[in-house]
């Protein structure tokens, strides 16, 4: 229980920050395209024998580079790109994972999530990424800002919006990477979008949406935990759940108030 507090504590400070510029810049369907990719590391993981965690941070990488990069560069749409790398990334983890010889387990908490399973070590890098995402983020602040609002803008102003662009879909994969033990890779899209697109309906400016975020995320997981413990339900899914009523109860209020 004490890992599980501690890893919503640090999923909820990186979905709240990156989370923030998903909305913004409405990519909600390549964080999504990059989580299911991961699919493919995490089957890999299990036919090589090593921890899966350390396979899914390649792939979503790689994923997230294609779909950008593609999607950019190349001669298809970007929802194209998205559905390709999608279904390679499940289709690769399918066919690993039968190539394993024996019983696959923890299948089930990989793809929905069980966040009291998590284990000490994978605590230290979900720390270690939160580090980095908020020094990235404080460094290259207006950057990615920039490319957010008005990426032609920001490509007139001398900006490389293209490296920035790959840059922060980087951010969004080791997010996705450290939200899968959460809420699992089918749901991962949730936790990062519901809380930032609740702290956007109610401010002003990007900073105050983070931090409104980050603050939301906190409550909303932790109680999503506590009300899983006290139901004995599935932890990630019940999180989802608290996560929708919270949006709707938000929008709901959002339209009385205007």
């Amino acid at each position: 229980m004490q890992n599980a507090l501690i890893a919503a504590l640090l999923g909820s400070i990186a979905c709240g920050i990156i989370g923030s510029y998903v909305v913004v810049k409405k990519i909600g369907y390549i964080s999504g395209g990059i989580a299911h990719a991961s699919f493919g590391g995490l089957g890999l993981g299990y036919l090589i024998g090593v921890d899966p965690m350390f396979c899914l941070l390649p792939f979503s990488l790689v994923s997230a580079w294609v779909i950008g990069i593609t999607s950019k560069k190349g001669n298809v749409s970007e929802d194209t790109a998205i559905g390709i790398i999608w279904t390679a990334g499940m289709a690769l983890g399918v066919i690993f994972i039968g190539l394993t010889p024996g019983y696959v387990p923890d299948l089930f908490s990989y793809l929905f999530g069980n966040i009291l399973t998590v284990p000490r070590n994978d605590i230290y890098i979900m720390a270690g990424l939160d580090i980095f995402i908020i020094l990235v983020v404080f460094l290259f602040y207006r950057e990615f800002l920039a490319i957010s609002f008005d990426e032609e803008y920001a490509r007139a102003s001398g900006i490389n919006t293209m490296f920035f662009y790959l840059f922060l879909l980087t951010l969004v994969a080791l997010t996705v990477v450290m939200l899968i033990r959460i809420v699992g890779i089918i749901m991962v899209i949730a936790l990062l979008t519901i809380p930032p697109s609740i702290a956007k309906q109610h401010t002003t400016g990007l900073k105050p949406m983070m931090i409104f975020s980050v603050i939301l995320g906190i409550i909303l997981t932790i109680g999503g935990l506590w009300a899983s413990y006290v139901m004995d339900l599935a932890s990630g899914a019940t999180v989802i759940i608290l996560l929708v009523i919270a949006f709707i109860i938000s929008t709901v209020i959002k339209k009385i108030k205007d």
